[in-house]
Parts: structure tokens; sequence; C-alpha cells
């Protein structure tokens, strides 16, 4: 398939399974709530070594207490890691904001008792109040109180939606990468947990030198190893490969995101664009490229 003159080849990105909270951070203004959302997410990029993939779903129009607000996404294996992630980046970077407060974004059976762990920072001068459905501790600080959501929904979401961006110089697959995070970030219910939506850094499972390393830099990928590596998947004249990774609250939304990507990347400058794919070793969705641009 050709779009825009540029070629996309014909195969998939290899997703994955993975448990995903939506908090709603409020605060007094909106720049306190990004503040707050920006610190939460830090340290977010692979689950590889950040024992969590975050990002910053977007602005919240209509927030639980009225007041300015910014969702953020956290994606983990288990309920125990999303719980343990949770209270960490909520009790680390949300309670100790000024102004804050946070909610759960998600209406799901399966919750987390997040708040309910970290009200115990109140030292026994904490109370709950029930209000518009939902339990909420108040915890009391210097500015006043934080008020936190006892439990946190999640959902089985989706992770490692991607495709591969290689274009014939670095400024030229750079804006690529750029246009397509930022058309992929409008879409709801996704995060690309990467700083600026954009991996340098694309990986394979395990070393093939080091064995002790759960990943390493895919040889395949790195134009600057072409002449050394046989197999190489960089095409002639393509000198910079950048990856967009997407996680989502669903598969509908992850597709969506790559194909509002995918359109976007198509440009001047690239050469080819591709997906990674790891024989089903790092996860069972197939998310065709062909599919998706359908």
């Amino acid at each position: 398939m050709i779009l825009n003159r540029v070629p996309i080849k014909d195969t998939y990105a290899e997703a994955f399974d993975f448990l995903a909270s939506r908090v709603i951070i409020t605060a007094d203004t909106l720049e306190w709530a990004m503040e707050a959302a920006r610190a939460a997410v830090g340290f977010g990029a692979s689950i590889i070594g950040c024992g969590a993939e975050c990002g910053i779903e977007g602005e919240v129009k209509d927030t639980p207490d009225g007041r300015p607000g910014v969702s953020i996404l956290v994606f983990a294996r288990t309920p125990e890691d999303l719980d343990g992630q949770l209270q960490g980046r909520v009790g680390m970077c949300v309670l100790t904001c000024p102004t804050t407060a946070a909610f759960s974004g998600l209406a799901s059976d399966k919750t987390v008792a997040t708040g309910g762990f970290l009200r115990h920072f109140g030292d026994s001068y904490e109370y709950v109040e029930e209000k518009d459905g939902r339990r909420l501790w108040h915890v009391p600080m210097m500015d006043g109180e934080f008020i936190m959501e006892e439990t946190f929904g999640y959902v089985s979401g989706i992770g490692g939606g991607n495709f591969i961006i290689m274009g014939r110089d670095r400024a030229s697959a750079l804006a690529a990468a750029t246009a397509a995070a930022a058309e992929m970030r409008k879409v709801p219910g996704v995060i690309l947990p990467f700083p600026g939506g954009v991996v340098r850094s694309g990986s394979r499972i395990g070393g093939a030198n080091y064995d002790f390393l759960p990943a390493a830099t895919n040889a395949l990928f790195c134009p600057t190893l072409r002449p050394k590596v046989g197999d190489s998947l960089v095409p002639e004249g393509a000198m910079c490969v950048y990856e967009m990774i997407v996680d989502g609250l669903d598969m509908n939304s992850v597709r969506e995101a790559m194909k509002v990507g995918l359109k976007a990347a198509c440009r001047d400058g690239v050469v080819q664009i591709t997906a990674g794919n790891y024989g089903d070793k790092l996860g069972k969705h197939h998310i065709g490229l062909y599919e998706v641009l359908k």
C-alpha cells in the first residue's frame, strides 16, 4: 500500500493485554491540575523498567467537583501492580500538590482501594463522605483538605499498539513522528507513554549477546548497523527510524490512534512505514496496518 507516496508494509503490530485505570485530577486552576498530572505520569514510559506505562489523556471539562481537571491513564500487568503504582503516583505527586483532588475516572466493577490506603496519611484525622455515589476521603493538609476517592476502577486495556517510521534523515523522520503524535493524542482513551510520544530505542525481547537483559536494542532497525546485520529491516535511503507506541483502554481506541497517526506520518521524507512484531512472544493481538487504514 502507498499513502501520500509513502510505502506501507503489509504487516502488523503485536500488542498485548494490560490493566488500565483513569485518574481524574482536579485543582483550583488547570495549571495546578496539569502540574500534578505531569508529575504523576513521570517515569512511566515502559513496563520493562518503569513498573507502569502512564500518560496524560487530556483536559476534563466535566469533573466530579466542578473544578478544572486533567485525566491520566496508568497501565500495569496485575491489580496488585496497578494499586502499587497508583499509591505511589497519587500519593507522592497528587496528594502533595497544592489544591488538588483525585477521583476515579472509570466506572467498573473491578477496583483497587488506592484511596483507602492513602487516607492513612491523615493519621486518624481523616474522615469519609458519601457524595454522588462516590466514597470520598478528606485528608487534612496545610492548605485545607486533600479529597480522594476510596477506590479506583480499572478495565482490561491494550498495550503496544505501534508503527515504525523510516525517514531519509533525522529531521524528516522526527517531523513525521511529531505530526503523528499530535494526531494520536486527540483520540480519547489512549496515551503515548514515551517522551513526546516518540521512541528512538526500538527494542527486541532479550539480548542477542547479553543473556541477562530483558530487552536490548533492535539491531534490525538501527540504520548504523545495516552494513553489519545481514537481515537488516532498514531499507536503502532510510537514515533514521522512530517508533510510535500507543496504549489504550480498548482495542478500538488503539486502532483509531494508529489510523490517524499513520495518515499523519505519511509525508515528504518518509521512505517506508512498518510495524513491530515479535513472533507472539510479546502479546497475542495482531493489529494489521492495512486493516487499520481501511
